[in-house]
């Protein structure tokens, strides 16, 4: 089960840099702006800041659960577990405050939570002997 376990954590890591990239880096592009529901200049500005910040938390998650599965690979198990887990799990939770918070956003919710629910589910899996 590790195998399918780094398989979802490389996608959730993968997920949330591809969100930082958009959050942070292209906020302005009329793309990003589509994708979440930004419609007009003024607003796109008025968010950026927010929308910067943010990014970074999705990158910070990424590298998490990548660092955690470097760990883990490498023979640090336990730090790379905690790691793994710490970071999947936040991106779960974060994924079901956002569902929660705005049901309308439950697709995007669910794109963010889906790939790290597996993972811990196989990562628990792969580790239970």
């Amino acid at each position: 089960m590790l195998i399918p376990a780094m398989v979802f954590g490389t996608l959730a890591a993968a997920i949330h840099l591809y969100i930082f990239v958009l959050e942070s880096l292209v906020w302005d592009r009329p793309a990003t702006r589509k994708a979440f529901g930004i419609r007009t200049d003024a607003e796109a500005t008025a968010t950026r800041p927010m929308a910067f910040n943010q990014g970074f938390y999705n990158l910070f998650l990424a590298i998490l659960v990548a660092l955690g599965m470097v760990l883990y690979l490498a023979g640090s198990t336990v730090a790379g577990a905690t790691l793994f887990f710490a970071g999947t799990g936040s991106m779960v939770a974060a994924g079901l405050v956002l569902l929660l918070s705005s049901p309308k956003l439950a697709k995007a919710a669910f794109v963010q939570l889906t790939a790290p629910a597996l993972g811990i589910i196989f990562g628990l899996f792969a580790l239970t002997p």
